[in-house]
């Protein structure tokens, strides 16, 4: 049998992923030699262009709400969202496309450093420049990121990631499917809590294929 793959279908722009960021990171330590941990950007907005209205901001500030209560993570409420942003979420998840062209071991430490400056610190991670910066933060050079997250190449691969989420019927994000050889099995939808999703996984590997 093959490597079990736990699939981690989530957008660094979704508030519930941001909340459950302190989970898959104790899951990635406590399975590391079970099995792989990947991740798929989901494609959550991808291609926005229409500015947000007030309407549309309430909303999603109610939902940082609920996960900050929820889950104690940061936000930074002041001034965020400001007028005329555009909720474009593919360039945030070609940042991480871009960096693990350059660096595998750097997609999971990217998708958070871009969770973190647009909730923690209210940056506008829409913007290359931003997203260059967090990948000189991990130690790439920032040309070289800037020349492969305008590439053609990153952009029909991040599309690639969004039509993953697609075919594989993804609803909402986090959510986390099982592969094992062939087979999926469902773990999790939401951020639920670590322990309820610990058990579903460990349900997962136990069973036969």
């Amino acid at each position: 049998m093959s490597t079990p793959i736990l699939w981690y279908f989530a957008d660094p722009m979704c508030s519930w992923c941001w909340g459950f960021s302190p989970a898959i990171d104790v899951l990635r330590d406590e399975y590391r030699d079970r099995m792989k941990i990947a991740l798929v950007l989901g494609g959550l907005r991808p291609g926005e262009t229409t500015p947000m209205t007030p309407a549309a901001r309430e909303d999603i500030l109610h939902h940082w709400h609920a996960v900050h209560t929820r889950t104690a993570q940061p936000f930074k409420f002041e001034g965020a969202l400001p007028d005329g942003f555009v909720y474009d979420t593919e360039p945030a998840s070609r940042a991480v496309v871009a960096i693990g062209a350059i660096e595998p071991k750097l997609v999971f430490p990217q998708f958070q450093a871009i969770q973190h400056a647009f909730y923690a610190q209210g940056r506008d991670i829409t913007q290359a420049a931003v997203l260059a910066e967090l990948a000189t933060v991990l130690g790439v050079d920032g040309t070289a990121f800037l020349d492969l997250f305008n590439s053609d190449a990153a952009r029909a691969k991040t599309q690639a990631h969004f039509q993953q989420a697609r075919k594989a019927g993804i609803k909402g994000f986090p959510t986390l499917i099982m592969q094992r050889d062939m087979q999926l099995h469902p773990i999790s939808n939401g951020c639920l809590p670590l322990e309820t999703v610990r058990e579903a996984i460990d349900l997962s590997l136990q069973a036969k294929s």
